[in-house]
């Protein structure tokens, strides 16, 4: 590879880790093709971008980076492959689900807005983590919950105004 085309390399990846807000790094080495091939497919089908990448080239990526990847880059040795998705816990559950059938992936890091994470004990920890419209809609929830009590309080009264107290006293 010329000077140039990994300057190239180096260029693209640091637009990817630019434009993306959720990044996992993982060790796919040992899969086979078939496997491999299972993995690939599954990612599309999860919208879950997957590219292999060389360390070095990515370690300048993130060096050149507008974010900070903190402990990230000490992670890259041996085989590392490139995970981008919309949802910080779409690759988490995509590797999950794919370990059991398979020993790989092996979680490295992952970066998800601005949190880091790393080693593989923590991918338990990231299947957890709730995406934005998760957590609007436990939030939603949350405010209607009180609305819904209240309304329902007024329809069991009777509508009368001792009923209607009576109701709301025993609600608090």
């Amino acid at each position: 590879m010329t000077r140039e085309e990994k300057a190239n390399v180096i260029q693209d990846l640091t637009a990817q880790l630019s434009d993306n807000s959720t990044i996992y790094l993982a060790d796919i080495s040992g899969l086979n093709a078939s496997t491999t091939s299972d993995l690939r497919r599954a990612c599309f089908k999860a919208n879950v971008k997957l590219s292999v990448v060389k360390n070095t080239l990515l370690a300048k990526a993130m060096e050149a980076s507008d974010k900070e990847f903190g402990e990230l880059p000490e992670v890259l040795k041996g085989n590392t492959s490139l995970m981008f998705s919309e949802t910080g816990n779409g690759p988490a559950k995509l590797i999950k689900n794919f370990r059991k059938k398979s020993d790989r992936p092996l979680l490295k890091g992952a970066f998800i807005e601005e949190a880091i994470f790393i080693g593989d004990d923590k991918l338990d920890t990231l299947v957890s983590i709730k995406s934005k419209e998760e957590i609007i809609g436990d939030i939603i929830g949350l405010l209607q919950s009180p609305a819904k009590n209240v309304i329902s309080g007024l329809k069991s009264g009777g509508g009368k105004l001792a009923g209607i107290l009576k109701t709301l006293s025993e609600k608090e």
